[in-house]
């Protein structure tokens, strides 16, 4: 799944329009127009089209945590989290999972709404760190899965 197919799938389930989409960027330290959130927004073979960086997508799931849940209290930084190819997606799942206060047993139930049934054991496996054991890498199947789910959570 590319970044800008999984920006498109978010903001249709959170029901997010051009303008709070650009204010959520802003709030993550990206300033863009209207136009640019449209050129994302846009598919690959569309005139306009605007790739969107894993940096850029982390900033917005930066935003989209203020957005939601307001400024930090202590104002200091997020830490710089290393990105790979590996670790993506279970980065955007757990950002996810801040920015909307979702618990495990929410987590459970969208990912059963989006047809598959995942274990509290499998979901913690999804948000350890790269160096523990049980650590378990988030393929774009879970991805999709959430994000159909949380569609179905959202707009229903």
């Amino acid at each position: 799944m590319t970044n800008n197919d999984f920006l498109r799938r978010l903001r249709y389930a959170l029901n997010l329009r051009d303008s709070v989409t650009v204010q959520i960027f802003k709030k993550g330290g990206i300033n863009l127009t209207k136009e640019d959130v449209v050129n994302y927004l846009k598919k690959d073979i569309d005139e306009g089209f605007k790739k969107l960086s894993n940096n850029d997508l982390i900033s917005f799931l930066d935003g989209l945590i203020t957005y939601k849940r307001g400024e930090k209290k202590d104002a200091s930084p997020a830490p710089k989290i290393k990105i790979t190819k590996n670790n993506l997606n279970n980065i955007l799942l757990r950002k996810l999972r801040i920015a909307l206060a979702f618990k495990s047993y929410d987590m459970i139930e969208i990912f059963k709404l989006g047809g598959v049934e995942i274990s509290e054991g499998e979901l913690s496996a999804l948000f350890r760190s790269e160096e523990h054991k049980n650590y378990k890498e988030c393929g774009d199947k879970y991805i999709r899965v959430f994000l159909k789910g949380l569609i179905e959570y959202c707009r229903d």
